[in-house]
This record gives structure tokens, C-alpha cells and sequence, in this order.
């Protein structure tokens, strides 16, 4: 019995040292069971094989050991090399290049925890068995399902913790009623209207901003919890939604007085379904504001209008659309940035803001007429305007090596953010380049919006460099061709590595080069 808990022990820890790839791929999809199933489905070899080293080391070691001692020491020997060979499998992956690696936070913590616990119990049962004991060296390879498995033992315990925290950043900010409080959200564009907006009212007020792209729930709990002080006067949430009901939930967190509305497109169709669900799920950041509440709506000439149409509280509609009350003229787009005058029902100003791009001037927009809302004057908000720097990872403008001109716009590319910058490519001198893997999470969609964008890439590039897979690499060389661009300068990559060794090879001053979409790690 002795042997068989050993073994058992020895083959949980395995079991958790094999279940670390499968954990980030948890992490990176937020903890959700449905992504997490897609990526097992796309990558069985990375998901399976890898995983199945343990147990071919343990079967090497059951067959030796059937010729040379009895069934217990066969069982704890196997269970001792497939521990060994679990290490290993923990080193190759912990080796391997992340763009946004795991972080074993509380929460991983808990659940490699209960994993471990469930793959001990599970060893101990089977190898108590006369006739299946063996078996019980087959858990490594089904790491993958016992880590879902984990996360579902595991999902009243995270709820209740994640409850905890979330009432007690609610207190927080219930308690500050001097607080003025904002929501962002959209399709596109929340993550910049975000940091427009918090530099035009740094101008007034001190703001506390969500940083990066923290967006969700607890990501915005563990912000007011954090960083949440007295000294500030504004607090901006960015509220992001992969489901109906999402926005609802940040916004019982949040309770905002401002609401603003950015866009309203095709993202995330793998999850809302369509894009009528999308709208409702981004308006309920709209029906939860207060009756004296502020609404603010982009004037996108889509939806966001609709959703203006139908609001029955205090709104505006801002934007690029002549005749809005707040919008934009005389717009001047060059590489170094952009010109324009604010028109205003206070008045007119001329704006020069660093940002590349003409859609970025709808954001401007948007934010200026919540900031006069808030009591920014004119001054107030052109002098913000004029310190706005672009977000990291959208519409970076760096300069590269060898006198090449990198635009990076990796972050997570959409539809409408790819058509932007395709028209902010075609306003460079030089030659051209734009390096994507195209896009993604746009279901039944996805292949002709990737032919479209193959289409504006044609109307903008020189040259195309497609990295990854055939599901989307296809759909854009087809649209490419339908353009008429030159397929001799289309190349598809096996990865970004290879797109660079290219670019190095073949680049020369002058080049303009868009990284446009960079998929994460689970993609």
C-alpha cells in the first residue's frame, strides 16, 4: 500500500508539472472553457503528444520491469521515470518563446492545486486495482481533460473568492460619491478612447485609468482594490465583453455616471453569436447609467447611431459626421500625426495630436465632448489633445533599424482597426509592407472578412508577408489576387520568426513596414 501512495504521489506531481502548457493556454482564453476547447481541438498535437512522454517513458519502464522484479516495484519505478520525463516536459515548455507568458497567479495556484490532488486520487484508485493498475500511467497524457476537470471542481470556489473581491471594490467605490465615474466600451477602439480621454481630463482632474487592456471583472476589481486612492477625483473603466451580459456585470461593479459608446462591429462572433448581440451587449453599458447619467455615442453612421436613436437618456453624438455637435474639420493626416479643428456647440479650436491615423480623430472627438461635459474648456481640451501619445501595440510608429519605418499595430486587429490601418499605410512614401496573420474570432465571417482585408492590403502594400495557418492564410492570398496585386510579392510565413528573417534579409532604408494583428499564444 505504501508503494502505491508513493506512486500515486509521484505521478500527481508529474501530472502537474505536464499541465502547465494546458494551464496558459487556460489563462490566456480568461478561464473559459469554451476557447480552452477550441485550442485542445486546433493543436491535438501540442495538447496530446507532448503530455504522452510520461506515460511512453512509464511503459518503457512496465515492460523492463515485467522481466526483472515483481508488479510493486514495476509500478513505483514506472512512476519515478514518468516523473522524470514530466520535468523535462515542464523545461521544453517553459522554455519555449511566450508573447504574453503564464503568470502563476493565486487563482493558477489553486487550480494546479486541485489538479495535482485529483491526479493523486485518481493513481491511488487505479493502482489499488489487481487489473487495471496500469492504467493509472495514462493520466499524464490526459492532462489537458483532467485540468478541465480541475477548473470545473474548482469553479465554486473561484466564485465565491471572485464574489468576495468584487463586493469589496464595489464598497470602495459606492463609498467615494465624489468620484466621477466612467465607462468605455466598444467593438473597437475602447482601449484608446480610454487613454484620449484620461489625458484630456488629466488637463482638469486626476484620473485613475484602467491600465493596459484590463477590462474585465476582476481585472478592474483588482484595480480599484490596488490602486484606487484618495486623491483621485476620476476613475475610467474600460469595459470589455465576449458575452451577452458582460457589460452588465462591470457595470454593477463600476456604477458609471458617463458612459461612452466607441463602436459596434463584428468582434467576437465565435461567442455573441451575431451582431444584433453584440449591440445589446455593448448597449447595456448605455441602460445602465443613471437617469441623470451622461451618454456619449460615436458617430459611426451604423450602429452606434442606432443605439443613439433608441436612448432615452441625456446624449450626444459625437464624431465624424458632418452636422454631429461634436466633430471634426479641415483634418489633416500625415506620418508625423494630425491636424484638425473641433467644432463644438461652444465653439471651434484647432488640435494637433501626435496620432497616426484619421479614425483616431473619431476617438478624439468622443472623448473631447465628454470632457466638456465634465467642464473642460476649449483650452483645457486642445492642450490635452496635444500631449496624446499613441497606445502601445496600436498604430506605434517606431523607427526601426537600417532607416526602416515600423507601424505597430499588433494588438488584436479587427475588422474596421484593419481597414484604418490599411489607409494609414497608404499615406507613407516608400515601399510597403505589411506583415498579419489575419483575423480571427469572427465565426462564419472570418473567411470573407480575411478576403476583404486581402482586398485593402492589395490597395495599400508593395509586398505581404501572411504568417500561419491555411484557414486564414488562404481566404487574404485570395483576396490579394482578386485586387490584382502582384502574387510575386505575396509570400506566405510559417511564423513571425520567418517574416522577420525575410524582412532582414530584403529590407532597405525607406521601407515602410505594418505589423498588423499579432495572434496570441493560443492562436
Amino acid at each position: 500500500m505504501l508503494v502505491s501512495i508513493l506512486s500515486a504521489l509521484l505521478l500527481g506531481l508529474g501530472c502537474v508539472l505536464c499541465a502547465f502548457d494546458p494551464l496558459h493556454m487556460f489563462q490566456l482564453e480568461s478561464y473559459q472553457l469554451p476557447g480552452y476547447f477550441r485550442w485542445m481541438r486546433e493543436n491535438p498535437g501540442r495538447a496530446f503528444l507532448r503530455q504522452g512522454l510520461p506515460t511512453l517513458a512509464a511503459a518503457a519502464a512496465l515492460l523492463l520491469c515485467a522481466l526483472l522484479a515483481p508488479q510493486a516495484n514495476a509500478a513505483f519505478f514506472a512512476a519515478l521515470l514518468s516523473l522524470i520525463f514530466s520535468v523535462l516536459v515542464y523545461v521544453q515548455v517553459r522554455r519555449l518563446p511566450a508573447k504574453k507568458p503564464l503568470v502563476v497567479t493565486r487563482r493558477a495556484g489553486r487550480l494546479l492545486a486541485i489538479h495535482g490532488l485529483l491526479c493523486c486520487l485518481l493513481a491511488l484508485g487505479l493502482l489499488c486495482q489487481p487489473y487495471v493498475w496500469a492504467a493509472a500511467f495514462l493520466l499524464p497524457l490526459f492532462s489537458c481533460w483532467l485540468l478541465a476537470l480541475s477548473a470545473c471542481l474548482a469553479a465554486p470556489l473561484e466564485k465565491a473568492i471572485n464574489r468576495w473581491y468584487f463586493r469589496d471594490a464595489q464598497k470602495m467605490l459606492l463609498a467615494r460619491e465624489d468620484l466621477k465615474r466612467i465607462g468605455i466600451t466598444g467593438s473597437y477602439g475602447k482601449t484608446s478612447t480610454k487613454f484620449i480621454l484620461g489625458t484630456i481630463l488629466g488637463e482638469k482632474y486626476r484620473v485613475l485609468v484602467t491600465p493596459s487592456s484590463f477590462n474585465t471583472p476582476m481585472g478592474v476589481t483588482r484595480v480599484i482594490r490596488e490602486q484606487l486612492r484618495p486623491e483621485h477625483e476620476v476613475f475610467i473603466a474600460e469595459m470589455g465583453a465576449r458575452h451577452v451580459g458582460d457589460i452588465r456585470e462591470m457595470c454593477d461593479l463600476v456604477r458609471p455616471q458617463t458612459g461612452l459608446l466607441t463602436s459596434v462591429g463584428p468582434q467576437h462572433l465565435e461567442t455573441f453569436g451575431s451582431i444584433e448581440n453584440v449591440a445589446a451587449t455593448k448597449n447595456e453599458l448605455i441602460e445602465s447609467l443613471p437617469e441623470d447619467g451622461n451618454a456619449y455615442f460615436a458617430a459611426d453612421g451604423g450602429w452606434c447611431e442606432v443605439l443613439y436613436a433608441q436612448c432615452g437618456k441625456k446624449k450626444t453624438l459625437a464624431g465624424l459626421k458632418e452636422g454631429a455637435p461634436f466633430s471634426a474639420r479641415d483634418i489633416s493626416v500625415s506620418p508625423s500625426g494630425t491636424a484638425f479643428t473641433l467644432v463644438t456647440p461652444e465653439g471651434e479650436i484647432a488640435c494637433v495630436s501626435p496620432l497616426l491615423g484619421k479614425h483616431n480623430v473619431q476617438n478624439v472627438v468622443l472623448c473631447a465632448a465628454a470632457a466638456q461635459g465634465l467642464g473642460l474648456s476649449l483650452e483645457q481640451i486642445a492642450r490635452g489633445i496635444s500631449k496624446l501619445q499613441p497606445v502601445e501595440h496600436r498604430l506605434q510608429l517606431i523607427r526601426g533599424a537600417g532607416g526602416v519605418t515600423v507601424i505597430d499595430d499588433a494588438f488584436n486587429a479587427n475588422p474596421e482597426g484593419a481597414r484604418a490601418a490599411m489607409e494609414v499605410l497608404a499615406g507613407f512614401p516608400g515601399r510597403r509592407t505589411v506583415v498579419t496573420p489575419g483575423l480571427v474570432e469572427l465565426g462564419e465571417e472570418e473567411e470573407a472578412r480575411n478576403r476583404a482585408f486581402g482586398r485593402q492590403i492589395a490597395a495599400a502594400a508593395d509586398v505581404a508577408l501572411i504568417v500561419g495557418r491555411e484557414k486564414r492564410v488562404q481566404p487574404i492570398l485570395d483576396g490579394l489576387k482578386e485586387a490584382g496585386f502582384p502574387m510575386a510579392n505575396a509570400h506566405r510565413m510559417e511564423s513571425l520568426d520567418q517574416a522577420a528573417a525575410y524582412l532582414a534579409q530584403n529590407g532597405r532604408p525607406g521601407d515602410v513596414v505594418l505589423f498588423e494583428n499579432d495572434l496570441p499564444d493560443n492562436y
